[in-house]
């Protein structure tokens, strides 16, 4: 999908679901102004509103299995978008069997390497490269906007065997050099279409 169709289908849906959903218990907070006149649903314990830690405080800790999974999603979502309408139906379930495991072990390695401070910086990017890049997605660090990770796919056509889609990874380790293979999926004896097609 377009990148300005999804835009446009996210401004439509903002626009016309404004005002139905409200925050009714920060207003019923607000208006109140103090404890007391919140009902009981809705007002904090003495002992919450003194001090302890709330639940927000308890949920924001931070978890390496769900940093890990929510990279992972991301990640699929990504390499899906690369893959565009012509080559994702072609080569998903290949995809998901062969290279996506061996990208979850990937980001576990690197999520190993890292403290949780640092690892809490780290994300994804946004947009996978279109035509005849590379690049699928990058594992970037927000505090120094350096890149930790690039995962690529490259198109292969050895000698009388038909086009491969292979796919590695490279590390800032190595200044990003060396190739990490992740998988190999054989596409067919034509010319696939350019990512994102």
């Amino acid at each position: 999908m377009n990148n300005w169709v999804r835009k446009t289908l996210f401004v439509l849906v903002s626009v016309l679901t404004f005002g139905l959903v409200t925050p009714t218990q920060l207003m019923d907070h607000i208006k109140a102004g103090n404890f007391i006149d919140l009902d009981a649903f809705e007002s904090p314990s003495a002992e919450n509103a003194y001090g302890q830690l709330n639940n927000f405080e308890e949920e924001s800790e931070f978890n390496r299995d769900k940093f890990i999974e929510d990279l992972m999603k991301q990640a699929e979502i990504q390499s899906y978008q690369k893959f565009g309408t012509k080559i994702k139906p072609v080569i998903e379930n290949e995809f998901k069997e062969i290279i996506l495991p061996n990208i979850e072990s990937a980001l576990e390695e690197m999520a190993i390497q890292f403290p949780e401070e640092d690892l809490k910086n780290l994300t994804i990017t946004e947009q996978p490269g279109a035509g005849q890049s590379e690049k699928i997605f990058n594992i970037k660090n927000q505090g120094t906007g350096k890149d930790v990770l690039r995962f690529h796919v490259r198109r292969d056509n050895p000698p009388q065997e038909g086009y491969w889609f292979n796919f590695h990874y490279h590390t800032y380790h190595d200044d990003f050099q060396n190739h990490h293979e992740l998988g190999a999926i054989y596409w067919a004896k034509n010319t696939p279409p350019k990512w994102m097609s």
